[in-house]
């Protein structure tokens, strides 16, 4: 497995890494989880709304002893409502302060490698939620932390008030919207991108074509259909070479998969290569589907 670093942190993660949302059983993790290490990846994301916490209890469990030599990301900002069922946003450094200390208790660790603010608003308290990091990152109860979102808005003023190592957002040859400003306005302040939707729902790696957004199922098929012709072409699966895709900007450090089983972890992993694609071959993808951009939140 090849690595990267993580922006302005000192992490090196996988280039292909484990989105644990996945995973809904303790069954599921410690099928997936072991292969996953054997196979290189070292970066496994969660989530305290995933499972309503349970789900970073599982990963904390699976890991076991391997904790340091592998990376964790977690993410805040989404509060259980008191009927136990429903969330509210909340991006406070004294939620953030409190959430951190539940998260650290159900992973089973002392501190999480990357702490992601998931979502976020022009609307929310963007000073305060920085210093809540900042504070953490001096506790050593964080090493590094970033932002989930798409919206360009919020990644400028996070890129311009904030030391965010990365930002997680979807990225896929069906969702090229990142490639209009966000990938190189993060390249320039060495902030990493962890692209999500790498498989754009599976319609990229073999499931029935249909319409995503704003695609007709027709484009959508020609898309997965040019991804397969350079996956045979290369003798890889159609899943890596979507990782292939995402992975060619240099900013992006990392493709989250959401593999449910060993087979598709195996099969997203292939051959473990995950060089860049030749000129010819990106442009040929590039030219299957057609760019869209951002419409809301510019």
């Amino acid at each position: 497995m090849q690595y990267q670093s993580l922006g302005n942190s000192d992490l090196k993660v996988s280039k292909v890494s484990l989105g644990c949302m996945s995973l809904k059983t303790a069954e599921a993790f410690q099928q997936v989880i072991p292969q996953a290490l054997d196979l290189g990846i070292n970066f496994f994301d969660t989530a305290d709304l995933y499972d309503q916490g349970q789900n970073e209890v599982l990963l904390g469990k699976a890991l076991g002893s391997h904790r340091k030599e592998i990376i964790i990301a977690s993410k805040v900002g989404n509060q259980l409502n008191a009927d136990g069922t429903s969330w509210s946003w909340n991006p406070t450094k004294a939620y953030i302060l409190t959430a951190i200390e539940a998260s650290l208790k159900r992973l089973g660790t002392d501190y999480i490698d990357l702490y992601q603010l998931h979502g976020g608003t022009l609307d929310d308290p963007i000073d305060e939620t920085i210093e809540a990091f900042e504070m953490l990152k001096q506790q050593g109860k964080i090493r590094a932390y970033g932002i989930s979102s798409i919206r360009p808005n919020v990644i400028r003023e996070y890129v311009k008030r904030s030391n965010i190592a990365s930002n997680m957002m979807q990225y896929s040859l069906l969702d090229r919207r990142p490639e209009e400003t966000a990938l190189d306005l993060l390249h320039q302040n060495n902030i990493s991108v962890i692209t999500r939707g790498t498989v754009a729902k599976g319609l990229l790696a073999g499931k029935p074509a249909a319409d995503y957004l704003g695609h007709s199922a027709e484009v959508v098929q020609a898309a997965s259909a040019a991804i397969q012709r350079i996956a045979d072409q290369n003798q890889q699966t159609a899943a890596q070479t979507c990782c292939r895709y995402v992975l060619q900007h240099p900013t992006v450090a990392t493709a989250v998969m959401g593999f449910r089983t060993v087979e598709q972890l195996k099969d997203g992993i292939g051959t473990n290569d995950f060089s860049s694609l030749s000129a010819t071959d990106y442009q040929a993808l590039q030219n299957s589907v057609e760019a869209k951009v951002y419409e809301k939140h510019r």
